[in-house]
């Protein structure tokens, strides 16, 4: 949540961040747990509220989404990750081809 220009976040939103980015990727708290380097209860712990990563583990889990610590905070990105995805394929697009982007895009944000 956006305060006074500053980003006031509390701990659900941080379970709700994980939890919400963890199921676009389309892997399980255990699986995730695994690739983190901890038991298989870690991330279930944090998704219940029963813990929360440190800093350290905060920045691991946004490396394990592939975004940065900015992405993670923005409310205005439900899936960063694709976002991500999308500008690194645009950055290799010819000028011409990025107009036609543009033009799809305006377009949809009419409907």
């Amino acid at each position: 949540m956006l305060l006074g220009g500053v980003i006031a976040v509390d701990e659900k939103y941080i379970r709700d961040r994980i939890t919400r980015l963890r199921m676009q990727k389309d892997v399980s708290e255990y699986k995730m747990s695994y690739d983190l380097g901890h038991s298989r209860a870690y991330v279930n712990n944090i998704s219940s509220g029963k813990s929360l990563p440190s800093l350290g583990e905060l920045l691991a889990i946004c490396e394990y989404f592939d975004i940065s610590p900015m992405e993670f905070f923005d409310e205005r990105l439900p899936n960063p990750g694709l976002l991500q995805r999308a500008e690194s394929g645009m950055a290799e697009l010819n000028e011409e081809d990025l107009r036609i982007v543009l033009g799809i895009i305006a377009r949809l944000r009419k409907k």
